[in-house]
């Protein structure tokens, strides 16, 4: 699955109003360049979890991880690979 594409097209279509490609580089900073603000942020956060099924906790809300496509795609793709626990094997590690 892309993982870029769909977060391309969520900005695009979220934040700029367009399907124009031409107007979002990967490396734009949202913030820098007034694509998302503050609340655009828990927007995006909102996004990332419900598209891509991953919890994002509140100390990750950064914009190493937030402030461009280029970031958020490498923050995705890293949560996806981190090893999923079930509670029986959380229960049984302790």
């Amino acid at each position: 699955m892309s993982i870029r594409a769909p977060i391309r097209r969520y900005i695009l279509e979220n934040f700029l109003f367009t399907d124009d490609e031409a107007r979002l580089r990967d490396d734009a900073s949202f913030l820098e360049e007034g694509i998302v603000d503050s609340t655009g942020v828990l927007e995006l956060v909102m996004f990332v979890e419900e598209t891509f099924g991953i919890e994002v906790p509140d100390e990750e809300i950064l914009p190493e991880n937030f402030d461009s496509v280029e970031r958020l795609t490498r923050y995705v793709e890293a949560k996806l690979r981190e090893p999923v626990f079930t509670m029986a094997e959380t229960v049984l590690a302790w």
